[in-house]
């Protein structure tokens, strides 16, 4: 059996990550490829009860760390790790950069505190690729504003955005070797023939 392969997306809100998920899930697929498609936080039953606390609840800022990693920890358990075990490919839209991204440089939670976590929860797993979907905050705000039902994080400010968005672009520059910086401001066409040639590379 082929080994299956973690492939994360990430992007502040109105990157347009999830505008390419199902384009890149769909090309896997038709290269032979089993492909399970997930979100954090939720992707399980107890993930998606905690999402809706979490994106909707106040909550003192270690605790929502916390709940971030507990989520992903079930997630793990029950979907992440017995699909890559099948040799299925796992898509997810967000994982841990998203904790380091908004919780890290948006919240500016201390990342020592987020690093322990990641070790507890996930010491030898990471993403093989990661997409990060990266775009003016303009752009994003814009994106955003035409959604009529913003969440908390959705509801935040351009410092905050601009924060997470530059500790997302840390951690590519600190992990070259599974990021790839995607610039999401292009036509859709224009970013899924992008998509197309990293794949054929991967």
């Amino acid at each position: 059996m082929k080994p299956g392969k973690f492939i994360t997306f990430e992007g502040i809100d109105g990157a347009g990550k999830s505008t390419h998920i199902s384009f890149v899930a769909s090309l896997l697929h038709d290269r032979g490829h089993t492909v399970l498609t997930t979100r954090e936080p939720g992707g399980t039953p107890l993930g998606e009860k905690l999402r809706a606390l979490l994106l909707h609840e106040k909550m003192h800022l270690e605790t929502e760390a916390l709940l971030m990693f507990a989520a992903r920890r079930e997630h793990l358990a029950q979907v992440i790790e017995p699909a890559l075990k099948r040799g299925d490919w796992v898509i997810s839209d967000r994982f841990t950069d998203a904790t380091f991204a908004y919780q890290g440089g948006g919240r500016k939670l201390d990342r020592r505190k987020l690093e322990a976590l990641e070790r507890w929860v996930h010491p030898d797993l990471q993403p093989d690729l990661t997409l990060l979907f990266d775009v003016p905050l303009e752009v994003a705000r814009s994106r955003l504003e035409k959604s009529r039902d913003l969440d908390r994080f959705e509801q935040e400010q351009a410092a905050f955005f601009a924060a997470t968005q530059a500790e997302y672009l840390r951690r590519a520059s600190e992990f070259p070797e599974r990021f790839r910086v995607i610039d999401s401001s292009k036509p859709i066409s224009d970013v899924n023939q992008g998509l197309v040639r990293l794949f054929e590379e991967f």
